[in-house]
């Protein structure tokens, strides 16, 4: 293997278990922001050795036990340095036997206790009250999903660099404040769970729509965001909000098949074949949705969004949806929770319900919200209603604006033949 295939191993590991082996070294060092030093640590050093050596048969047992190394490394150093001779051997011994367990079994393990998953223990501690909520849903991203600052900026729709100043910022109150490595109980479980449902969400839907690079999807992060819903469903099984994040991911995950073609090229919902689509997704969807139901009150905004996705799981054919219904849900999501980005789904649900016309003029009105500015959304909305009213010369400037804004290679050929297409007439 030359040393560029070794290089794109080695991105893809770390992609994968990057998260696992920070809340694994942060359960260690009890702080966030050094166990991800640790880990970069062991990623220079596998980005050194692996194109000289060979990767090694469990590449993530390596970057494990190298980031562990470091950590024992640096508390003997402290212990040497604080003359603490006589907690030296315990420290040292404890640190070892950690290190020496096999990773998976350690975190296998970790399940059995109340929260019992290194990963959630990490998106719980780096979403302390300590820090603003934009600075906690930024940091958990990064440590949790191997998200770089530019795939979280493009989350939020703000510059690069002040996603780069929050999570310096975090990681630096995190410390400060000594925040422990823990998660919550009581009622301050309660408080933090809506920035936790914020970071799933958002990790779930970079694997679901890759920001950038060649894939249109990233299955690995749809499969960590569905885990840790999951395993918070179980932790919290009256909070509906909870119930309702798990089905909508648990409906959007059950997709996955029918978003690709053969050649991984992207199929749009309406094109998709839904015989692909799981059914036992769906189903276990539907059933959180219900659970959500069932526990009373208003539907919150992942409820909201679920029930959406509800309508096209349940649609056997695309020409089946129920448009006014979607209208409706989106109606309401902009009312309890409103974004530009709600308005712009809105704008296409109105459309399907009440024709094109309608859409545009709604989309239209959306066109100098600067939270919208750039994004490559906006321009693809509207260049489908555009061909669809019949306005193709305008219809191919839209999708081939939306084409230099994406930075995923898979849909900018998408909406590069869209363009064409219209231009055809």
């Amino acid at each position: 293997m030359d040393a560029t295939e070794t290089h794109r191993t080695i991105n893809a590991v770390w992609r994968i278990e990057s998260a696992r082996i920070i809340g694994a070294l942060a359960r260690q060092v009890r702080d966030v922001g050094l166990a991800e030093e640790l880990a970069q640590d062991a990623l220079l050093a596998a980005l050194e050795q692996w194109p000289r050596e060979g990767i090694p048969e469990n590449p993530a047992a390596w970057l494990t036990a190298a980031a562990k190394h470091r950590a024992i490394d640096l508390l003997r150093k402290r212990t040497l340095h604080a003359h603490k001779e006589g907690e030296i051997a315990r420290e040292i011994d404890a640190r070892h036997a950690i290190a020496a367990a096999d990773f998976a079994d350690a975190v296998d393990a970790a399940l059995d206790d109340q929260v019992g998953d290194d990963l959630l223990r990490l998106v719980f501690t780096a979403c302390h009250p300590v820090l603003s909520p934009e600075a906690r849903v930024a940091l958990t991203l990064r440590l949790l999903g191997g998200l770089t600052t530019d795939e979280i900026a493009r989350s939020f729709l703000v510059p690069e660099s002040t996603i780069a100043q929050r999570i310096v910022r975090a990681k630096r109150t995190l410390a400060a404040a000594r925040v422990p490595f823990e998660a919550p109980r009581g009622p301050e479980l309660g408080a933090r769970l809506s920035s936790v449902l914020e970071v799933i969400y958002l990790v779930f839907n970079e694997g679901y729509a890759a920001t950038a690079g060649e894939d249109w999807m990233r299955p690995a992060l749809c499969d960590e965001a569905l885990r840790l819903g999951r395993i918070l469903a179980e932790l919290m099984p009256d909070a509906p909000e909870v119930h309702g994040l798990v089905a909508l991911m648990e409906i959007q995950a059950s997709r996955a098949a029918a978003r690709v073609d053969a050649d991984g090229e992207p199929v749009l919902l309406l094109a998709q074949n839904r015989a692909r689509w799981d059914r036992l997704l769906i189903g276990r969807g539907l059933a959180a949705l219900a659970r959500a139901e069932q526990l009373g009150g208003a539907l919150g905004p992942y409820a909201l969004q679920a029930a959406i996705a509800a309508c096209h799981a349940r649609a056997q054919e695309a020409a089946q949806t129920d448009w006014p219904r979607i209208a409706a849900l989106y109606e309401a999501l902009a009312q309890l929770a409103p974004s530009p980005i709600v308005e712009l789904n809105r704008a296409v649900a109105l459309s399907m319900a009440f024709g094109p016309a309608v859409g545009l003029e709604h989309v239209d009105a959306l066109r100098s919200a600067p939270q919208l500015q750039g994004y490559h959304l906006l321009p693809s909305v509207r260049g489908d209603l555009l061909a669809r009213l019949g306005r193709h010369a305008e219809a191919c400037e839209e999708f081939k604006r939306a084409a230099e804004l994406t930075r995923n290679a898979r849909e900018r050929k998408l909406l590069l033949a869209r363009a064409r297409s219209a231009a055809d007439g």
